[in-house]
């Protein structure tokens, strides 16, 4: 059976310009439009194929989108989702998309076709447009422009929790690691604060970001290393880069909490990859998983939401790299 991937490769196109053709949607100019109908009709394509085979469980099936399964964080994000929804009578559909745009709209665009009841997002993504208020949904650490309520943790408190923390164990010039996505989120905040804090205490500091995703993580933490070599301290944007930190680091000679501490950041440190334990700004996953799950099911119920972004407290952890 064609899909819209194939259409939209037959035609020339993009994915989101066949689902505007078909949606009749947006602007699209007759060349191409008369482009995507001859391809639609060369594959024998049924948009709404997908969605008699789901007819009668519709009502009961909530997407949720990931950038990838893999990472701990999303996985545990994952499982609480899932339970929430069982408990509530739902059922989940998994869209794990890679972080690559194109796979984004192809899901976005499925959903729509399958009228599920509602979408729980993560996405970094420039899809603003493709993003339909048609259906339900809730965003993880990310706003959009439209009214889709946004549910994360308190990343500007977390930077400056992180800050404080780091000092209270002796650093003197802390260094802040991370990278800026390509569209506004809420993990910026983690920067912020920390930025923020610093400067109410006078204390130097550095800030070290390249642009997500990283073409070349050993050059991205080689050239951290190699340019800030007076730093005492770290606060790392997530776990994930906290923990690649620490072993780049002990491949250069500098021992973790010794010479540098390190604070990252959502709280898995239960992942094999944490040797040591890390000291992390908990994000607190469950109760944002279920918060999501609760406040999309309101929102399939019809009722308005009283705000558009719900946050959530997080904590310190003290591990072994403080």
């Amino acid at each position: 059976m064609a899909s819209i991937k194939d259409v939209a490769n037959l035609a020339g196109v993009a994915v989101g310009t066949v689902s505007r053709v078909i949606n009749n949607a947006g602007a699209v100019k007759p060349a191409t439009r008369d482009k995507v109908k001859a391809a639609i009709e060369q594959l024998n394509y049924v948009p709404d194929e997908v969605a008699r085979n789901f007819k009668m469980q519709k009502s009961k099936m909530i997407a949720l989108l990931l950038p990838s399964i893999w990472h701990p964080f999303f996985s545990e994000l994952a499982y609480y989702i899932e339970d929430e929804l069982d408990r509530e009578g739902y059922k989940l559909i998994l869209c794990n998309s890679g972080g690559k745009p194109e796979k984004e709209l192809y899901y976005f665009d499925m959903l729509k076709q399958n009228k599920v009841a509602g979408v729980v997002g993560i996405t970094y993504n420039d899809i603003e447009n493709s993003v339909s208020t048609d259906i339900p949904m809730i965003s993880i650490d990310r706003h959009f422009n439209k009214k889709i309520t946004c549910v994360t943790s308190d990343n500007f408190e977390g930077g400056r929790i992180a800050l404080r923390e780091l000092v209270k164990a002796g650093v003197k010039k802390p260094a802040f690691l991370g990278n800026v996505p390509f569209v506004y989120s809420e993990t910026m905040l983690r920067k912020e604060g920390f930025v923020h804090e610093a400067k109410i205490l006078g204390i130097p500091y550095e800030v070290y970001e390249e642009p997500d995703p990283l073409r070349d993580e050993d050059k991205y933490y080689s050239t951290f290393l190699n340019r800030y070599q007076d730093i005492d301290g770290v606060f790392a944007i997530t776990d994930m880069a906290a923990a690649k930190y620490i072993e780049k680091a002990k491949q250069a000679g500098i021992r973790v909490p010794d010479d540098v501490k390190v604070i990252g950041y959502d709280g898995i440190q239960d992942h094999p990859f944490f040797h040591p334990l890390l000291s992390t700004i908990r994000q607190p996953v469950e109760e944002m998983a279920r918060t999501a799950v609760r406040l999309l099911l309101r929102k399939v119920e019809g009722e308005t939401l009283d705000r558009e972004v719900y946050q959530i407290p997080v904590k310190y952890r003290a591990g072994e790299t403080t």
